[in-house]
């Protein structure tokens, strides 16, 4: 587990899920109280907690835990999160707060899904509903001594997903939205799987480019400068993906086709291609998942 500062208020905790490092951060921002956003999976909340401990947080000093959406790797620890958080409240997505009430479907379909990542990820616990605030767009959420957090509604990725603007670094906490970030490489690869919307997709990064952020605090993984750059090609990237995928389903071509186009046409992608095929859970989220969701949205697309 590793912990550092990367603002005056704000806190970057690699929560190193099955002990994979630089794949899922956990974000703490010290004002008065403190916001936790993202919480990281079910298996990697001993780590967030060991970062409050070395950060000098007392649990009791939490008001808020903010997710960006449900997904095991965002939100799924936040019910054995807020067990050990007496005072505070999870910032959730309306669509998302029920499946965090009654987790069982969540579960059932995140391992139908994910498989074995599903296990390496952990169970979800349920969270009492008393616990929860439905987040709407615009929505200010303030732990004092000038830190907020705005809600952006950012769906695209998923239909129940948040982003979290904060003006005194005049950063967005992006979750999904934006992209994975590869800090070795400087590049971004898309997160996109099944069911994805482009063109909501392309309307929430707009939503965020208009907000004109400074810097990117992505979820997978770390803070990155030049976010009004980095939104606007990640727009590019995703419409690159759905000219590739319609051209091969024009050409009838199967799935391992269309992504070794990808591989060849994408600049972006091809910074870190060795790493993405290398890794334990990208290999599989970014090359077969998130290709998929392009390539189901065209095929509805074309269906209309």
């Amino acid at each position: 587990m590793h912990a550092a500062k990367i603002e005056e208020h704000i806190y970057l905790v690699d929560v190193e899920p099955a002990g994979i490092k630089g794949f899922i951060a956990s974000y703490i921002l010290k004002g008065d109280s403190v916001a936790i956003v993202e919480t990281g999976p079910t298996s990697s909340i001993p780590n967030l907690l060991l970062g409050l401990e070395r950060l000098k947080i007392n649990p009791s000093e939490v008001a808020y835990v903010a997710v960006s959406h449900i997904h095991l790797d965002h939100g799924g620890g936040a019910g054995t999160l807020m067990k050990y958080l007496p005072k505070a409240k999870l910032i959730v997505h309306p669509r998302g707060a029920p499946h965090l009430v009654n987790i069982e479907k969540l579960w059932q379909q995140s391992r139908q899904v994910l498989k074995e990542i599903a296990e390496i990820y952990g169970k979800p616990e349920p969270i009492p509903e008393d616990k929860i605030i439905t987040a709407a767009d615009g929505m200010v959420f303030d732990v004092g001594n000038g830190v907020q957090l705005k809600v952006v509604e950012t769906l695209g990725h998923a239909s129940h997903h948040l982003s979290y603007y904060e003006p005194l670094s005049g950063g967005i906490f992006c979750g999904d939205a934006a992209g994975i970030y590869l800090s070795e490489f400087d590049t971004h690869v898309p997160t996109t799987p099944p069911p994805f919307r482009l063109d909501i997709a392309l309307s929430s990064l707009a939503k965020l480019v208009n907000l004109k952020p400074s810097v990117l605090y992505y979820s997978h993984f770390g803070e990155a400068s030049d976010g009004v750059y980095k939104l606007q090609t990640y727009g590019e990237q995703l419409k690159l993906w759905t000219k590739i995928a319609k051209q091969g389903l024009e050409k009838r071509e199967n799935l391992e086709t269309i992504v070794g186009r990808i591989v060849t046409e994408d600049e972006f992608l091809k910074k870190a291609e060795g790493y993405v095929r290398a890794h334990p859970i990208l290999s599989h989220a970014v090359l077969n998942e998130s290709v998929r969701g392009i390539v189901d949205f065209v095929e509805k697309q074309c269906s209309l």
